[in-house]
């Protein structure tokens, strides 16, 4: 899904037509929406991560270890 939002946004940004990557991405989202409904429906009930929960726990880029960029050279 990230991917195609990307996918939008670069279009988008470019001026270009979006029209079938935003129905995809509409697509997915109602796809999504289904699935936790039944998740629900089958007795889920925990506490679904929402996006600033997943950029807080997204990894940090480590920044390049100079020693590493000489030894490539």
């Amino acid at each position: 899904m990230a991917n195609v939002e990307a996918s939008v946004r670069d279009l988008v940004d470019r001026g270009r037509d979006c029209t079938e990557k935003a129905l995809a991405q509409m697509d997915l989202r109602r796809k999504i929406n289904l699935l936790i409904g039944e998740w629900r429906a089958a007795g889920g009930g925990d506490v679904l991560p929402d996006v600033r929960d997943r950029v807080r726990l997204r990894p940090l880029k480590k920044a390049a270890d100079p020693a590493r960029m000489i030894a490539r050279r």
